[in-house]
């Protein structure tokens, strides 16, 4: 009788646990949108995918989506996905991989992100799509919405997470000065840099064509000095002149400490929870 009465008070533990497990799942699930809308990771120069991996998991492990695929983008631009999504599959992930990951031609960073936009509406019919991007991955964002804002028959970009992005140029003297921040750069009250590059004149085209549904979050950080270690906030934070008069919403977001490095950003607590809250909180709908 007692082993039993051992085996049934065993059997309710095991039980309450799962339940309390399946509890806990449920409410995790519902903090977040159920969309079928597909976010795309852009890993940053001389990176790759594993750059993006972490922010994914921490996608994961919050309830958000279990269906990730990889698009690898070779340095010809030719998109060939690997994994599958089902069909029906919640807050699907992208993440992008370039072969050509050192590319500073930025018109080539807008078209490979339109080979894999292209690859996913073949595929799975995407009619909408989300885009995150971490230093040079932030190029691909800007420059797909500078050269395809009037594709009607493309997927619609809905929202874009920003990190540590160099929009007013990268501040080395081995680049091209096309591409390299001008000197003593400032920014007026909306973002304007007193003075522009030839890249940065190029993309201020998106004043007069980014979708006004666009949601944008720009993430950097400040590890003191005004600087992420790499991109100083100026050249980050001349984002706002690009696209805050046109957005639905642009929202900035500084961090501080050694986790807000510029290659540290992208494996940094903080910005996961914060790119997620954006992306999928049900708040922020």
């Amino acid at each position: 009788m007692q082993v039993k009465v051992k085996w049934l008070s065993g059997l309710l533990v095991v039980l309450l646990v799962l339940g309390l497990s399946g509890c806990m799942a449920q409410q995790r699930r519902m903090k977040y949108i159920r969309s079928n809308t597909p976010t795309l990771f852009f890993h940053g120069g001389g990176s790759s995918y594993h750059a993006e991996e972490h922010m994914v998991q921490a996608a994961e492990n919050a309830g958000v989506t279990t269906s990730v695929i990889r698009a690898m983008v070779s340095k010809t631009g030719r998109v060939k996905l690997v994994g599958t999504w089902q069909h029906g599959a919640i807050n699907p992930i992208v993440e992008v991989n370039y072969a050509d990951n050192r590319q500073l031609n930025f018109k080539r960073h807008g078209q490979w992100a339109k080979n894999v936009v292209i690859a996913l509406q073949r595929r799975y019919h995407i009619r909408k799509f989300n885009m995150v991007g971490h230093s040079l991955g932030n190029i691909s964002l800007i420059y797909y919405s500078l050269q395809n804002s009037n594709q009607s028959r493309l997927p619609k970009l809905q929202k874009q997470v920003d990190i540590a992005g160099h929009f007013a140029g990268l501040n080395f003297k081995r680049v091209p000065t096309s591409v390299r921040q001008p000197a003593n750069l400032k920014l007026a009250a909306d973002g304007k840099p007193n003075r522009m590059n030839a890249t940065y004149r190029r993309m201020t085209g998106l004043r007069q064509t980014l979708p006004r549904r666009v949601q944008v979050l720009n993430l950097y950080g400040d590890i003191g000095g005004h600087t992420d270690g790499t991109v100083p906030n100026v050249s980050s934070l001349s984002l706002k002149y690009l696209v805050a008069s046109r957005a639905r919403s642009y929202t900035e977001r500084r961090f501080t400490g050694q986790q807000a490095r510029h290659s540290r950003l992208h494996d940094n607590p903080q910005v996961d929870r914060a790119l997620i809250k954006f992306l999928w909180g049900r708040s922020s709908h």
